[in-house]
């Protein structure tokens, strides 16, 4: 049966040592057990010394003795030594599913991810199917992975930052496990006159460095740029082409060649 636990804490968005997906922090401590008073008036310590009334004391182990003092051991209500070290560490606790919750709130910590990512993650640190089954389910339903708003916000960032294309973004968002369905929703959002309009833009960009090679070359050059970035080979060329007779080139018998 799987272990369930409380998902009240997921919508904070952050795990850390004091977190109770760490387990009990159980320091060790120390104690001198006190032994009962001698008959000849001297206290018997936990290092086997016995101490005087003057002062000095006695014993098996000497000095050594006096400068030892017994340690003892965390009980198993206190998580022994083993979990307080996983939790002064910040390490996840052994139990899968609670491992499997702070793994997935580790990776999302300042970056959104997939499904599909955090279940490759998971898998790659061998938690039960079981377990990453449970938790993932979980934090869809309380909102920490939504792969249609990551989806989204892919498409806007890429295309602004990158000048990525539909086609390439597409691409990318399919190698993340994102659904289909929810791919097409969001590349959608760019139009054929904004992509265009973003094809102009990286041209200008680009189109300083490829002077003072021949016409033909400027061409591939600018119209390979283009399509590495997933835009389609007919606007690419034309796009090329109006900035080339822009700079006053004669692109009336410009072959498509070599593209």
């Amino acid at each position: 049966m799987t272990r369930r636990t409380d998902w009240a804490e997921y919508t904070s968005g952050s795990a850390g040592p004091g977190d109770d997906a760490y387990g009990a922090a159980a320091a060790p401590y120390e104690t001198d057990p006190a032994v009962g008073p001698r008959e000849d008036g001297a206290a018997r310590h936990g290092d086997g010394a016995v101490r005087r009334s003057d002062g000095r004391s006695r014993g098996a182990g000497g000095a050594r003795g006096r400068r030892r003092r017994e340690r003892v051991e965390p009980s198993a209500e206190d998580g022994g030594a083993n979990s307080s070290s996983r939790a002064e560490k910040g390490e996840p606790p052994r139990d899968p599913v609670e491992q499997a919750r702070a793994i997935c709130l580790r990776l999302l910590t300042g970056t959104p991810r997939t499904r599909r990512q955090l279940a490759d993650a998971l898998r790659k640190r061998e938690i039960p199917d079981e377990a990453a089954e449970e938790v993932l389910s979980r934090f869809e339903e309380v909102g920490l992975i939504n792969d249609g708003a990551f989806a989204q916000a892919w498409v806007e960032s890429r295309h602004h930052g990158r000048g990525l294309a539909g086609r390439a973004l597409a691409r990318e968002l399919r190698t993340k496990g994102v659904d289909a369905t929810l791919i097409d929703a969001a590349v959608s959002q760019l139009d054929t006159e904004q992509e265009e309009g973003t094809a102009r833009d990286l041209v200008a960009r680009k189109l300083r460095a490829t002077r003072g090679l021949d016409r033909d070359k400027r061409l591939r050059r600018l119209a390979g740029m283009l399509a590495r970035k997933g835009y389609p080979e007919g606007m690419a060329l034309r796009v090329v082409r109006q900035a080339l007779e822009e700079e006053g080139e004669d692109t009336e018998h410009l072959g498509d060649e070599g593209f």
